[in-house]
């Protein structure tokens, strides 16, 4: 037994090195983009900063906050609204149309759920969609980014697959106490699906927080914009009308590190939530996916 530890010790070590150097290979971009975002421009200009910062400090977030070329603060306020609503009513419907779909008593439960894959795979297009969403309305409406998401397939299929191995003896016990379909959701199925809950959360904030096609098509008045099309806005801008170097309290302020402060603050709202979900987020989606 002994000797069969020590021969997969190497593999392990092996694997270990492997997934360490994609790691470091993924974060890279973050880290250099985000060092580039608190160096000094004057050292960007001259080409010295190929990965560490120089000349650290946070005068470019502070101009790119302030500055009403970037309208940075708006769009980061109505993300952070259309992602706070709209994942809190996606979990809910998608969470409890999943459990609609599990119950046997339903009847053509597996017709409801083909129709849900058939939107999925065979997408209208982008044209029929304008005049759809034209049409009901959703012309500059916040509820663009709420509503036509509110249930995606995918996600349904992962915590209908999740729910269906909720015991049954948990149920049943629970209809013979005389309990309803609210409580037994309420009190059975919340309690011990939190994983694929929070997974379905984290998906669905990254998804609506990401969104720009959506909004560019729909969201035109400037007080409604995401942070993604303002962020868009800094970086094509930058290449249309270039910003001009300035020097705020001895820091030299370029395009360069103002395009990478506002990358940094369009991710940062991701990356603060997700160590907080991570626990949940592997048992859910290898579950989810196992069971489906």
């Amino acid at each position: 037994m002994k000797s069969k530890h020590l021969r997969t010790l190497p593999f392990d070590i092996i694997n270990t090195l492997i997934l360490s150097i994609v790691a470091l290979i993924c974060i890279f971009p973050f880290f250099y983009v985000f060092f580039q975002s608190i160096s000094d421009g004057m050292y960007l200009t001259r080409g010295d900063v190929t990965f560490f910062p120089k000349g650290i400090n946070i005068e470019t977030y502070k101009e790119v906050v302030s500055n009403p070329r970037f309208y940075i603060g708006l769009g980061f306020r109505n993300s952070v609204i259309y992602t706070f609503f709209g994942t809190i009513i996606a979990v809910v419907f998608t969470y409890l149309t999943a459990y609609v779909l599990t119950r046997p008593r339903v009847r053509f439960r597996y017709g409801i759920m083909t129709l849900f894959v058939i939107t999925w795979v065979f997408e209208a297009g982008i044209i029929p969609q304008y005049i759809a969403y034209s049409s009901l309305g959703f012309i500059d409406n916040i509820w663009v980014m709420i509503i036509p998401g509110a249930i995606n397939t995918q996600f349904l299929i992962i915590t209908r697959a999740y729910l269906s191995g909720v015991p049954r003896e948990l149920e049943e016990a629970a209809i013979v106490d005389g309990a309803d379909d609210f409580k037994i959701v309420s009190r059975i199925f919340v309690p011990v699906t939190k994983p694929i809950i929070a997974t379905i959360a984290l998906f669905n904030a990254v998804s609506i927080w990401n969104q720009y096609l959506l909004p560019q098509m729909f969201l035109h008045d400037k007080n409604l914009k995401t942070i993604q099309q303002v962020l868009a806005n800094v970086i094509v801008g930058a290449a249309e009308v270039p910003f001009s170097n300035n020097i705020v309290n001895g820091v030299w302020l370029n395009q360069e590190n103002m395009k990478s402060a506002a990358i940094v603050l369009a991710m940062l709202p991701i990356i603060l939530v997700y160590p907080f979900v991570q626990k949940y987020f592997r048992n859910g989606i290898l579950i989810g996916s196992i069971k489906g």
